[in-house]
């Protein structure tokens, strides 16, 4: 069985594409990159609280609309400024058709805050 909480179906992330969840009373994107890959990272933009899941997925990073910064989906490092710190990104999961975020498992440096 997969770890932490299912979120949506396989299907309804479509192609560069990022939806919001709350996972653990934490707001969560879901982001299925250029290349196909589905990736978790924390919602909200380190520069200022601005919800990732509006912004624009291009190739493997997530841009905020709020002034553009872009996050790669890998590491949560920001590729632009005027964001200098990363955003948290979590173990996610698919089974059975299922996406799994464990928002519990940071795979990067980024403080739980991010």
């Amino acid at each position: 069985m997969a770890a932490g909480q299912r979120v949506c179906a396989v299907a309804e992330i479509g192609a560069e594409e990022a939806k919001r969840f709350t996972v653990d009373g934490i707001d969560v994107a879901v982001v299925r990159a250029s290349d196909g890959s589905l990736h978790a990272v924390n919602d909200i933009c380190s520069h200022e609280e601005v919800s990732l899941s509006d912004g624009f997925v291009e190739g493997c990073a997530l841009e905020c609309i709020g002034h553009g910064s872009a996050f790669d989906l890998v590491t949560g490092e920001p590729n632009v400024l005027p964001a200098t710190a990363p955003v948290a990104v979590y173990a996610l999961s698919v089974e059975d058709d299922s996406v799994w975020v464990d928002t519990a498992t940071v795979l990067n440096s980024a403080s739980l805050n991010s």
